[in-house]
């Protein structure tokens, strides 16, 4: 009997926003993907800056590695995604869920977005939806539509890794909030759910890791059985009427993300800024009360 490959998974946190970049590669070939990249933003300027994206591509060049796929899980609140420049330098096939689209919509009409955005998700290459697949050199990818901390979050299930986004950290630490246009705490529980009906030894590996109370060092592969078991706000059974509440109530208490504002203008046009003013200037609102 064969088995699948088991991809080979190196992560790169960025302890600026607490998310952690992956490759992915096919241990027989060259191939991989890139999860989740970040480009580093100064709000108080407006500066933008590479160094996160440049540490994943000097991996790649240093390994020889062809990056088949760039991924995002969702649109990101926290961080700007670097998908276009690591895609200039490296190629590879942007991807994210189809529920984009929804997205678009919404915060299209927050930045008051003219009719030149498009909100039919064509500045990806890929929309994923439930049950769609993907290769990576021999390995294989399926993908979980796993809404709840937004309409369009994915989980990438690729050989015996799951690459879950927001949706879920490490034990310790619990879940994503729902409190985001879009969200919803009762979708959270029930793709939480399909997660962990994976395999018990389907490696986890998280979008962000915050060092949870008494824990020393920062985190982010653990496993199904691990999150079933020891996770603070859904393991060992927790009810959806008791996760609701809880999560509801713990959502009230947490303040927007720092970079909010530019990163859901950029994350919502594939990592592209927006276009330039007559001026060949490029600028991002701020909707004041929009939020």
């Amino acid at each position: 009997m064969t088995t699948d490959p088991k991809p080979e998974v190196a992560g790169f946190f960025d302890e600026a926003t607490n998310t952690i970049t992956y490759v992915v590669k096919d241990p027989g070939s060259t191939a991989c993907a890139i999860v989740d990249s970040v480009l580093d933003f100064d709000y108080a300027s407006g500066r933008t800056d590479t160094r996160s994206a440049d540490a994943v591509i000097a991996h790649v060049g240093e390994r020889g590695l062809k990056p088949v796929w760039v991924l995002e899980t969702h649109v990101h609140a926290d961080h700007l995604s670097a998908a276009p420049y690591i895609q200039e330098r490296l190629g590879g096939r942007i991807g994210i869920g189809e529920k984009i689209t929804v997205v678009q919509d919404t915060f299209g009409k927050v930045f008051n977005e003219g009719t030149e955005f498009q909100r039919d998700g064509s500045q990806f290459d890929r929309l994923f939806r439930e049950g769609d697949s993907f290769e990576i050199g021999a390995l294989k990818g399926r993908v979980l539509h796993t809404p709840g901390h937004t309409p369009a979050c994915l989980t990438y299930v690729i050989g015996d890794a799951a690459f879950v986004g927001d949706t879920l950290f490490m034990p310790d630490f619990g879940t994503a909030r729902c409190d985001f246009p879009g969200g919803s705490a009762e979708a959270l529980f029930a793709s939480i759910q399909k997660i962990l009906a994976l395999p018990d030894a389907t490696r986890i590996f998280v979008g962000h890791d915050y060092k949870a109370p008494g824990r020393e060092e920062f985190a982010w592969e653990t496993t199904v059985a691990e999150e079933r078991a020891r996770n603070v706000h859904i393991g060992a059974g927790r009810s959806e009427a008791e996760f609701v509440a809880m999560r509801q109530a713990r959502d009230k208490t947490l303040a927007m993300p720092r970079l909010i504002i530019p990163s859901l203008q950029v994350n919502m046009r594939a990592g592209q800024m927006p276009p330039p003013e007559e001026d060949g200037k490029t600028f991002l609102k701020v909707p004041v009360n929009g939020l």
